[in-house]
């Protein structure tokens, strides 16, 4: 009976060992489960007309903030309009013209066109500037940025699959085509710029490349690596995590008022190791020794008495010429 006993007691201690070590990995499995269902939730978020809205808003906004434009928008409304519909729909208008698709696909889609040519009328015209004055305020533009951010992703998943879908596993042309569709407002700027009557071709994107346009590229390069199976991560997930990353790394960087991308030291140590190899170091010019070392020639001082001769004779006594005296 002893022995039975003390058998019974083993399994059931063995029995609520075994379950104190399946509660952290429950908790693991429902913690995983809650990612994957905010995932798949927020991968299924439609853009319009809030998300849109936030695109229009925050792209107007910056065409206005640029020099000149206030002038160009009372001189020619006209040029103002265009020079924001080129801001809002920039990325779709490249990718057309990549793809060989019609440029003016894009004004089909008439209730985008008519949103977001409201938005630009109520920030550069609405009375008393009360518009623009609300959204210069720090929080609301923090959360317009956020949002905006979130069609950043969106575009960049379009731009990846619409290439699929033309040319398959064309990795280049995926990466490519998301690219443009993700950040065309920032690399068509020089034409938006023409438009406003500027040309600055020094401020070109591929010279100097702002945050958005090196973060759409590297997202563009993320989905493309997912879709041809080559990132083993799913779908949903990609987007919820770059989303997030793209959230916290915008409102960081308007928080702190700073333009510098959080991805520099990374892109300056890729820049040294790839880029700055072949250069070759510059040799220190030899100094001379003290051997080689010529000592200056130290010229004697003149006496006082040949100074006077020299200031006396100039050029000698001077000659007066003979008068020639007339006949």
């Amino acid at each position: 009976m002893q022995r039975g006993g003390s058998v019974c007691n083993r399994e059931v201690q063995s029995r609520v060992h075994g379950l104190k070590e399946d509660i952290p990995l429950r908790e693991e499995a429902g913690s995983m489960e809650l990612i994957t269902e905010i995932s798949v939730q927020f991968s299924r978020l439609s853009m319009f007309p809030f998300f849109d809205g936030a695109h229009y808003l925050m792209s107007v906004l910056s065409a206005r903030e640029q020099p000149g434009a206030i002038d160009v928008a009372s001189r020619s409304p006209m040029a103002s309009w265009f020079s924001a519909m080129l801001c809002c729909f920039g990325g779709g208008l490249l990718s057309s013209l990549m793809l060989a698709e019609p440029p003016l696909a894009i004004l089909s889609n008439t209730t985008n066109i008519i949103f977001a040519s409201v938005v630009w009328y109520m920030v550069y015209y609405f009375p008393h500037d009360l518009v623009y004055r609300f959204f210069c305020f720090l929080p609301l533009r923090v959360i317009a940025a956020a949002m905006k951010e979130v069609t950043r992703t969106w575009k960049i998943l379009s731009g990846v699959t619409q290439a699929d879908s033309r040319f398959k596993d064309a990795w280049l042309v995926m990466i490519a085509n998301g690219w443009a569709k993700a950040a065309g407002g920032g690399l068509i700027s020089n034409f938006e710029q023409l438009v406003r009557g500027i040309w600055k071709p020094e401020n070109n994107e591929l010279l100097k490349m702002s945050f958005p346009v090196k973060i759409s590229l590297l997202g563009a390069v993320l989905f493309t690596l997912q879709q041809i199976q080559l990132l083993p991560i799913a779908r949903y997930h990609l987007i919820f995590i770059y989303t997030m990353f793209l959230i916290t790394t915008k409102v960081t960087m308007m928080l702190t008022q700073t333009s510098t991308s959080p991805l520099q030291p990374i892109e300056n140590i890729m820049s040294r190791w790839l880029f700055e190899l072949q250069k070759v170091p510059i040799t220190a010019e030899k100094r001379p020794s003290t051997k080689d070392k010529v000592e200056p020639e130290v010229k004697e001082k003149p006496d006082k008495e040949e100074v006077s001769e020299k200031i006396s004779e100039p050029g000698g006594p001077t000659r007066r010429k003979p008068v020639k005296k007339n006949d």
